[in-house]
């Protein structure tokens, strides 16, 4: 990887923490097209490991605020999504998997910009959780169904309880992706020199929750995460 690359991914990776510990999702949603387009050995796994240790953090300063009823039966459909995103990413080739993230990206961008809200019902929650199992652990982007579902809780418990599934979520899709030899030495190295801008993300969180609103936070992520899904599919085209 190049300095230069190497500075485009740990800007990404600054905001994308920065928006996931301010709303509570969107790391991969922003992030993902870009690691794509530069180091794309780091998906899935770089990327997972990078969100899961913004959610601990997350976890551990909104933990009072945990909807753990809520987080339960998320969990219940992500174990079976988790298998599926696993044995999904066995089989795609590296072109098909790269048009499958910057579909999910784009349809997420369609459904959290949509204004659709389903309840969050107990059903509704399971789905949601299985989706977010399939396409997180494919992709590293589960955060679009859980938004729609989770969308009318409260600041503090949105982040808290997004986070909580989030954390216990992607622990479920290392532990898969390293049985099916999808962690090796690469992505272990890419999340080390990625950690720190993840960390610094966090703390960025801080003063954008003081001073920034979350909505236009939201539109900002959502208007950079399309052009990152449209450039990519781009390339893919533009290489066959």
């Amino acid at each position: 990887m190049s300095i230069a690359g190497y500075c485009v991914l740990a800007l990404a990776i600054l905001f994308a923490s920065a928006l996931q510990s301010s709303i509570g999702f969107g790391i991969g949603m922003f992030a993902a097209p870009i690691v794509a387009l530069i180091e794309p050995e780091l998906l899935p796994g770089t990327l997972i490991m990078v969100a899961t240790l913004v959610t601990l953090i997350v976890v551990a300063r909104e933990r009072e605020a945990i909807d753990l009823r809520g987080t339960g039966w998320a969990l219940v459909g992500r174990v079976p999504g988790t298998i599926a995103g696993a044995l999904l990413l066995a089989a795609l080739p590296h072109r098909a998997l790269s048009l499958l993230l910057a579909g999910v990206v784009l349809g997420g961008v369609v459904l959290t910009s949509s204004g659709w809200t389903p309840a969050p019902r107990r059903r509704n929650v399971v789905t949601a959780g299985a989706a977010s199992g399939l396409l997180g652990t494919a992709t590293a982007i589960g955060g679009p169904p859980m938004a729609l579902v989770w969308q009318g809780s409260s600041g503090a418990q949105l982040r808290g309880t997004m986070s909580g599934f989030f954390l216990i979520g992607s622990l479920m899709s290392l532990v898969v992706l390293g049985l099916t030899g999808a962690i090796h030495q690469r992505t272990w190295w890419g999340f080390a020199v990625l950690a720190p801008a993840a960390i610094a993300g966090y703390l960025l969180s801080n003063v954008l929750n003081k001073h920034l609103n979350p909505k236009r936070l939201r539109w900002l992520a959502i208007g950079v995460s399309a052009a990152g899904a449209i450039l990519l599919i781009g390339r893919e085209l533009l290489a066959i």
